[in-house]
């Protein structure tokens, strides 16, 4: 019994770093004004549904063609949606707002790309 909780918590170890992981890649120069959601992912956790502000159109497109992500989208009239929100990383001069995934992995992959995690709610 003592095994199967080792294991268990061995396991949820790894998909929260999974998770940090994931949040914590290096990606493009973020400039300009409007909101950019797309689809953040790479090799070791995602698909995640986000929206990351201030963001130019230049920005966006990057972003959207950074690991795996896609589906890249700006908007320089509306802001990020606030509905389904399950936190945002606050990264200084942008804020990368997460509409799905582990609170508490996000919130680790937050912290290693300097974020402050804020949860929903």
């Amino acid at each position: 019994m003592k095994a199967i909780r080792i294991l268990g918590a061995a396991l949820l170890a790894s998909a929260s770093i999974s998770t940090a992981i994931a949040a914590g890649h290096d990606g493009p120069e973020i400039t300009g004004e409007g909101s950019c959601s797309y689809t953040q992912e790479n090799m070791f956790a995602g698909p995640y549904s986000v929206c990351q502000e201030p963001v130019g159109p230049e920005s966006c497109a990057a972003l959207g063609e950074t690991a795996d992500n896609a589906d890249a989208v700006h908007s320089a009239t509306e802001a990020c949606a606030t509905e389904g929100l399950v936190g945002t990383c606050d990264l200084g001069a942008t804020k990368l707002h997460y509409f799905d995934g582990d609170a508490d992995g996000l919130e680790i992959g937050c912290g290693f790309q300097g974020g402050d995690w804020i949860p929903a709610g």
